[in-house]
């Protein structure tokens, strides 16, 4: 009798370190909450990965090929909705695992999506604007069958923009013959971009931390604020904070940082950055490392920069009473469950950086009543579901015990789970 030994068989591509993670977080509030066994297998990896190859003529004459991705986690609650990056370390797991999360971060806010992500390997800082152009367009037509208003709508990420949106638009436009201005979100006011859009992710970031502080109870009238990443999402929460009267004493971006423990003027800050290019050099600042302003004493941490920043290696370190996560990740698994031990509140990503995704819903909706509205309309509509956000998960973490990532991801997944129970599974 011939012994037939079994097939081992691989895991999925998508399988890296940073999706396990994703899904990691996954398994741990399915057994928490008791979820349906099947309904967890199926949320466990994406509907949907294309892969694809994008040849795009340089400025110099040759052919280079570059790897594009898009991924559709989940489309339960509606269309997908993520966003576009550009940069070396793009993947597979990357862009699923970041996929996975907006599933989260939408079923959390309430909104009509699925979660979704693209990105390109590539370089960007090393290519010019039109070789930037081409290859956002054939990128486009790469991924063409399975975007659009009613599918999957991509908005902006890591380094692409509002013009990255543009050129997205308009090919897509192109090929189907009239203009869709909902393709994507993010994209330029003058073609159909929503007021407000581009400064929504960090003032969400910024409210979140108004609201931390009142559920931890810091009555300082000048809570001091360490900002990691003063960037799109970092600056503009910096400069909302500064403006309600935080005391902003520490901020960063990618070639260091400045400290004054007496407080940051992020207005002059801003006027420097436009002419040096850079915070370091700033006046009656000492410069700083990322690494080291991130176990500065403060009040309120708001990691803005990249995931993985707070870790096993650091996370004893830290000295922030509240963390509020304005990228996607910067606390590992580790120190998420060694901080919030220690006594330390963080508002999870799903969370506090929902406002993007929340403005992006309300410039699709836009374009598609070809009505719009106000900025204060926008921003009033925008504290509206982020307090309602907040203070439903501030509400589990008080009534389960959970730590505010977990309590945030049951909410989540209750609403997907519901939904894929009405909708059964075909065929």
């Amino acid at each position: 009798m011939v012994t037939v030994k079994p097939v081992e068989i691989p895991g999925m591509e998508c399988e890296t370190p940073h999706f396990l993670d994703a899904q990691r977080q996954l398994d741990e509030i399915a057994l928490e909450m008791g979820l349906d066994p099947e309904l967890h297998e199926r949320l466990r990896y994406p509907k949907r990965a294309l892969i694809v190859t994008v040849p795009v003529r340089m400025d110099n004459g040759t052919v280079r090929t570059f790897t594009g991705y898009r991924v559709q986690h989940d489309v339960s609650l509606g269309p997908g909705k993520g966003g576009i990056r550009f940069h070396p370390e793009v993947n597979l797991g990357e862009v699923s695992a970041l996929a996975m999360l907006m599933t989260w971060k939408c079923a959390l806010m309430g909104l009509p999506y699925g979660g979704a992500k693209g990105g390109i390997r590539c370089e960007p800082w090393n290519l010019s604007i039109g070789e930037q152009e081409r290859l956002t367009r054939r990128y486009t037509s790469e991924i063409i069958n399975i975007i659009g208003p009613d599918k999957d709508i991509p908005a902006p990420d890591m380094y692409t923009n509002e013009q990255t949106m543009a050129w997205i638009m308009d090919t897509y436009s192109i090929n189907v013959g009239h203009t869709v201005p909902s393709v994507v979100t993010g994209k330029p006011v003058s073609i159909g971009g929503s007021l407000g859009r581009q400064e929504a992710t960090g003032r969400g970031v910024a409210f979140c931390v108004h609201r931390a502080c009142l559920e931890f109870g810091i009555t300082d009238k000048s809570p001091s604020v360490v900002v990691q990443g003063f960037g799109n999402v970092g600056g503009v929460a910096a400069r909302q904070l500064f403006d309600s009267g935080y005391k902003v004493v520490a901020v960063s971006d990618v070639h260091g940082g400045i400290y004054n423990p007496d407080g940051i003027d992020i207005p002059r800050l801003q006027a420097y950055i436009s002419e040096m290019g850079r915070v370091e050099g700033f006046s009656n600042c000492k410069n700083v490392s990322n690494a080291e302003l991130l176990t500065l004493p403060c009040d309120v941490l708001v990691p803005a920069a990249l995931g993985n920043q707070i870790h096993e290696r650091n996370m004893t370190d830290i000295k922030a009473k509240i963390i509020v996560e304005g990228a996607n990740g910067p606390v590992g698994p580790e120190a998420d469950h060694y901080l919030h031990e220690k006594g330390i509140l963080i508002v999870p990503d799903i969370l506090a950086n929902a406002g993007g995704v929340t403005v992006s819903y309300f410039e699709w909706v836009q374009g598609l009543m070809h009505l719009f509205w106000s900025e204060d309309e926008v921003n009033k509509r925008l504290e509206e579901i982020m307090g309602r956000a907040c203070d439903q998960v501030f509400a589990m973490v008080k009534k389960t015990g959970l730590r505010p990532r977990m309590a945030a991801l049951r909410l989540a997944v209750s609403r997907l789970a519901e939904a894929k129970r009405l909708r059964g599974l075909y065929p």
